[in-house]
């Protein structure tokens, strides 16, 4: 069974795809490349964007060998925040987040006192806390997803296992106490199994998200191919869309939403192209009147497997990254417009400039997406770059 350190595992994979002729069409700059050493290492997730032009992210690995979150700043240089050491959490995967006073906070998929998970803070100054440490079991454990907070500095999440007897996670509210409820614990079948995305949340307080597997078809691994869901401010969860691997399958990332209240989101695999083991993936639209379409389905020289959330920015343009594919096979940087039309922004091609990124992207004040890479840089250990849009 395949999920995200799965899709980690992942990123290598049995692709049948040859080398290309889909070229980039803009030039990408390499911010920062990781050593793999106190630096970090493997960094898996995205970035965010101060005023200022900081950014801000987390290694998987690297540090005292269980990840860091760190700082690039506008100049390329860059600066450790905090190194993981186990019982603060180790392994972050996910996006930070930030409160309106510059206070950072993530999950890591193990670590903590039980070494299910953390969710933690940290101050400006760098000095961490653990929020809340998973127990693993009907609590949740190893999540792997970015939180969202709302108003009242209530934080909404997902753990990727954990919650009833199937350990298929479980959809979760922590207070600004440190008391944690459970919102959905996930059973096995049809409403999903094995939430691994960051959720999005409407005006009115429904929460939306996707499971990796779940949904009941018999397509794809145990429990399905997985679903988009949603958990109504009353607390009632319903499944809005199973896939059944043509229309996608196995979708990594979360969801994000137009003006009128269109989801739009991406499969790490299906889509029906014979070019990928499993096929290469997809980037899907839910309307808000329940009708679903696939805007894209990747073939492997436009890219394969992307395995990030979409950036929605400007002109109903939707962006976003692949871990394979390209005309190397080392992944892409791609934009899909409103009627489905794709092209890809750069594609990884030496190693030197990256690969295999599995990151959102943020948004730049100039036209510049900025992302992380897991692998490549000098020491195959990762990067941050820029691509214009």
């Amino acid at each position: 069974m395949i999920r995200l350190t799965i899709a980690l595992a992942l990123v290598p994979l049995a692709f049948a795809v040859p080398p290309s002729a889909a070229q980039a069409k803009q030039r990408e700059n390499v911010l920062y490349a990781f050593t793999g050493s106190k630096d970090g290492k493997s960094p898996y997730n995205g970035l965010i964007r101060d005023k200022t032009g900081n950014l801000y992210g987390a290694t998987y690995a690297g540090g005292a060998g269980m990840g860091v979150v760190f700082q690039v700043a506008p100049d390329g240089s860059q600066t450790v925040l905090h190194a993981f050491a186990g019982k603060d959490g180790s392994g972050p995967a996910s996006d930070l987040i930030a409160d309106k006073k510059g206070n950072l906070y993530g999950t890591t998929t193990a670590g903590g006192s039980a070494n299910q998970g953390v969710i933690f803070s940290l101050k400006p100054g760098g000095r961490e806390r653990v929020l809340y440490a998973f127990k693993g079991g009907t609590d949740g454990g190893f999540p792997v997803g970015a939180l969202l907070m709302d108003k009242g500095g209530n934080i909404y999440g997902t753990t990727q296992y954990g919650g009833g007897a199937c350990n298929c996670g479980t959809v979760f509210k922590l207070a600004p106490d440190g008391t944690e409820t459970l919102l959905h614990v996930f059973a096995e079948g049809k409403d999903g199994a094995y939430p691994v995305a960051r959720l999005y949340r409407d005006k009115a307080g429904n929460l939306f998200g996707t499971t990796y597997e779940g949904g009941g078809s018999s397509n794809c691994g145990q429990y399905g191919c997985g679903t988009v869901f949603e958990i109504s401010a009353a607390g009632k969860e319903s499944v809005l869309h199973g896939f059944v691997g043509t229309d996608g399958a196995l979708p990594n990332g979360g969801l994000v939403a137009d003006k009128t209240g269109n989801l739009y989101g991406t499969t790490f695999e299906g889509g029906g192209s014979s070019n990928c083991q499993g096929g290469c993936g997809a980037v899907y639209k839910l309307a808000d009147d329940g009708s679903f379409a696939v805007l894209h389905a990747f073939t492997g020289s436009d890219g394969a497997n992307p395995g990030s959330d979409l950036l929605a920015a400007g002109k109903g343009g939707l962006y976003g990254t692949s871990v394979a594919g390209g005309a190397a096979n080392l992944g892409t940087v791609f934009a899909v417009k409103a009627d489905g039309s794709e092209s890809v922004l750069y594609s990884f091609a030496s190693g030197s400039d990256g690969a295999n990124p599995i990151s959102d992207l943020v948004a730049g004040a100039g036209g510049e997406l900025y992302g992380t890479t897991s692998a490549g840089g000098t020491a195959n250990a990762g990067t941050v770059f820029s691509v214009k849009k």
